[in-house]
Parts: C-alpha cells; sequence; structure tokens
C-alpha cells in the first residue's frame, strides 16, 4: 500500500477546495483578473495531481508495489508548482513565476516514471 500518496492526495485535493474558494470569495476584489486566473491554475493543478495521487494510491494496490518515485514526484512537483503561483498572486512577485516550471518538470517525471513502471510491468 501506497499510504504517502492516498494522504498526500486527499490532503492536496480537500486544500485544492480550500484555496479555490478563498481565491473566488476573498482575493476576488483585491488582485487583478489575470492574478486570480493564476490562482485558478494553482487551485486546478493541486486538485488534478491529488487525484492522480489517490490513483497512484489504488494502483499501488492492484500491482501489490508501493509506487514510492512517482507518488514523491509528483508530490514534490506539486508543492514546488502549486506554492510558487499561490505565492506570486499573495506576494505580487511576478519573479516567483520561474520556479513553477521547475514544479512541472518534477510533475512530468513523475507522470513518465509511472508510465514507465506500468510498460514494465508483466502482463
Amino acid at each position: 500500500m501506497n499510504r504517502f500518496a492516498l494522504i498526500s492526495g486527499s490532503l492536496f485535493a480537500g486544500l485544492a477546495i480550500a484555496l479555490g474558494a478563498f481565491g473566488t470569495h476573498a482575493l476576488d476584489t483585491l488582485v487583478t483578473p489575470a492574478r486570480l486566473e493564476t490562482w485558478a491554475t494553482g487551485a486546478r493543478y493541486l486538485m488534478t495531481q491529488g487525484l492522480g495521487l489517490l490513483l497512484i494510491g489504488l494502483l499501488s494496490e492492484q500491482l501489490k508495489r508501493p509506487l514510492r518515485g512517482p507518488s514523491y514526484l509528483l508530490f514534490a512537483g506539486t508543492c514546488v508548482f502549486c506554492a510558487a503561483l499561490f505565492l506570486l498572486v499573495l506576494l505580487n512577485q511576478p519573479w516567483l513565476g520561474a520556479i513553477a516550471p521547475l514544479g512541472g518538470v518534477l510533475m512530468i517525471a513523475g507522470w513518465l516514471s509511472l508510465a514507465i513502471i506500468l510498460i514494465r510491468q508483466p502482463k
């Protein structure tokens, strides 16, 4: 079982809802529409990657393998990517946008590593 993936996926999904609502209700009059869209992008990625981690957790049960590599890469990538976007909006520091692609690369690596594991999995 991959408890890490299941727990972090659950937390990411819940946090995505909370932060999405916060952006919609608390930030809508405080930031520009472009910054609000950046916030929404962060919340959307937090949710999708949270669901992805839940999927990996369930898949690890089926494959009888913990799938730690993909889990850790997705977790780290999501944290870096989303934190960079949320902080960019809250602090109005555009240079934080340059950090987000590092998180994106980690997320891509997580999904590719999962694909490699599945390709190598005996039928």
